[in-house]
């Protein structure tokens, strides 16, 4: 990795062994990155919000709560895309589908090799890199990783599904989305098994809560294809 690119980009390990943090950390510094930690699901959070980190490695056994309620406020309560790595000695294929589902976007199982992990970051940072910058597109302003959207200045109160779909329309302006391209862009390699009668339900709740802001249409139904977000 070229270190001059990754300045200012702060990873935040959550992990309650000290040890582990601690050997994460002199990788991730020899890579050019930024460290923060946390030690449990307090401090992670506060972490989260004060420092707006470019990835979470995120243990799933911390204390004072868990893995799962962190990602599950990141994705939910803040409507984030920050990046998050599960880090995990639970090993079995029901565990990390469950990771999946929480909105993880890698899951590595404990012990891991530290230089594979530098690989696996790399990888979810190159994969993820479109959720990091703000996103600008006829009145529309999206920061995925503060999970914030506005419409001509005003905020959208929108569910996690509802901004991964806007986020979506806004990076393919004026093209037209099938309902499985929608689908594999929203929820990228999980949880494909959602219909296209859910997709739409989804969608009509988007338009809804955009109207509401604003009468123009701005996602438009093409019939036998599926959908296109255009300009004024």
């Amino acid at each position: 990795m070229d270190q001059k690119h990754l300045i200012g980009k702060t990873v935040l390990i959550v992990e309650d062994d000290p040890k582990i943090r601690k050997l994460v950390g002199i990788y991730l510094d020899k890579e050019g990155y930024e460290v923060s930690e946390a030690a449990d699901c307090r401090e992670a959070m506060e972490k989260i919000e004060a420092l707006d980190p470019c990835i979470l490695l995120l243990d799933l056994m911390i204390p004072e709560g868990s893995g799962e309620e962190i990602c599950r406020w990141v994705r939910e309560d803040l409507k984030s895309m920050m990046p998050i790595i599960m880090l995990s000695a639970k090993a079995s294929e029901r565990e990390r589908i469950h990771g999946f589902k929480l909105g993880a976007d890698d899951y590595v199982v404990k012990p891991f090799s530290p230089a594979e992990l530098m690989v696996r970051i790399e990888a979810v940072l190159r994969r993820t890199s479109a959720r990091c910058g703000k996103l600008s597109f006829t009145g529309f302003t999206l920061k995925p990783a503060k999970g914030m959207a506005t419409v001509n200045g005003e905020s959208l109160p929108l569910t996690h599904f509802e901004f991964k779909l806007l986020h979506t329309f806004m990076q393919h302006p004026g093209q037209v989305l099938s309902r499985e391209q929608i689908l594999t862009f929203v929820y990228e390699h999980h949880e494909k098994d959602v219909s296209d009668r859910t997709i739409d339900v989804h969608i009509k709740n988007l338009r809804e809560k955009i109207r509401a802001k604003t009468p123009k249409d701005y996602i438009r139904t093409v019939r036998g294809m599926g959908y296109k977000f255009v300009g004024a």
